[in-house]
């Protein structure tokens, strides 16, 4: 067993809990990994297993992938350590991503999710650089990679977005079908107070209109995010102001969790900790609160039929549904990989039920 990635990098955190463990690395560090497998196990030479296909190794299944655009982040949230671990943003060279995106295509995948610590500020680092694309001219820049990907014939979802005035023109590329009608957006909060204790770069009544002009262009857009509920110094009152933008923005798919003090982070320091009791209850008030608009936007769409991805028989996501994270939608039959239209038939709070058409 190896243990890689950010914890790697923390000297001592992971050797703690887990010290019969092979070997311990950073992120990204594939030539320390490969080193520590080696050292136990000598590398046998093989002109079959040597050979890397074209989209490289990866661990999810055949038909979606994950492409990273970029590394790193230039926000300084308190609550966050990725910038001490990862670095200020640094993005990919938009040939590369798409080179790697056709290769995925060729390969099979049906879905593309696009992440990175920061994906709106794509290109920030390198001020927005011309690269080549089959030929003619891209600029390393959020619009520009979404109009790109979305001439590959495939599903094409967008994660961690920052609300940022230039996101709105992707959503005219969600009306023309070139990306999904979906969005992660990391709100987190919503009062000003707690925001700025954050240094979140967003504001509640600028999201809600940001979120409003959004449905008017696509009403079926989906929106994800992610709250912190119990941040220090949150108080009843600002907690409440969080249920009711809640309530207004009506977002689909939500997830909640209690402050949790990572070693490292800022927002340690400040004062007037929420006591555990308090944070877990309203991360449970929260999610209640949740689960009552997430019933009835699910509801909302029995009757319909909607175009879903399989996962495995009888399983499978629509375009309002990332994997892991989002709900599934339940139906008779179909074979990984392959689409399906399926009539809903009935909704919980998180999933959908149908017959496959």
């Amino acid at each position: 067993m190896v243990v890689t990635g950010c914890l790697g990098a923390k000297e001592g955190v992971v050797a703690k809990v887990h010290p019969s463990v092979l070997a311990i690395t950073g992120p990204h560090d594939t030539v320390g990994v490969m080193a520590a497998v080696h050292e136990h196990l000598p590398k046998p030479h093989d002109p079959y297993v040597d050979l890397v296909p074209p989209q490289g190794i990866k661990l999810t299944p055949r038909h979606y992938a994950y492409l990273k655009i970029s590394e790193g982040c230039n926000h300084r949230c308190t609550f966050c350590i990725i910038p001490s671990m990862r670095g200020d943003l640094v993005s990919r060279p938009i040939a590369e991503v798409m080179q790697e995106a056709e290769n995925l295509v060729k390969a099979g995948v049906k879905e593309i999710l696009v992440i990175s610590q920061d994906t709106s500020a794509y290109g920030v680092d390198v001020k927005y650089r011309t690269g080549f694309v089959r030929g003619k001219p891209v600029k390393t820049r959020m619009l520009d990679l979404c109009r790109a990907l979305g001439e590959l014939g495939v599903w094409v979802r967008l994660h961690y977005v920052y609300p940022y005035p230039h996101v709105d023109e992707v959503i005219p590329l969600m009306a023309q079908g070139k990306v999904l009608l979906y969005l992660d957006v990391p709100f987190q909060h919503a009062s000003p107070r707690i925001l700025r204790l954050m240094k979140r770069p967003a504001s509640s009544e600028r999201v809600l209109e940001r979120i409003r002009a959004w449905r008017e262009i696509c009403p079926d857009i989906t929106l994800r995010s992610t709250f912190i509920a119990g941040f220090p110094g949150e108080t009843e009152s600002e907690f409440a102001e969080l249920l009711s933008f809640l309530e207004e923005a009506q977002l689909d798919r939500v997830g909640c969790f209690a402050y949790s003090p990572v070693e490292g982070a800022a927002a340690n320091a400040l004062p007037d900790a929420v006591p555990e009791p308090v944070k877990e209850e309203r991360r449970r008030r929260f999610m209640e609160a949740q689960g009552k608009i997430s019933a009835a936007k699910l509801q909302a769409k029995v009757g319909r039929t909607l175009r879903v991805l399989v996962d495995e028989p009888g399983v499978g996501r629509s375009a309002g549904d990332a994997p892991d994270i989002d709900g599934v939608v339940h139906f008779n039959s179909g074979k990984a990989g392959e689409f399906a239209d399926v009539l809903i038939d009935r909704a919980d709070e998180h999933d959908l039920y149908g017959r496959r058409l």
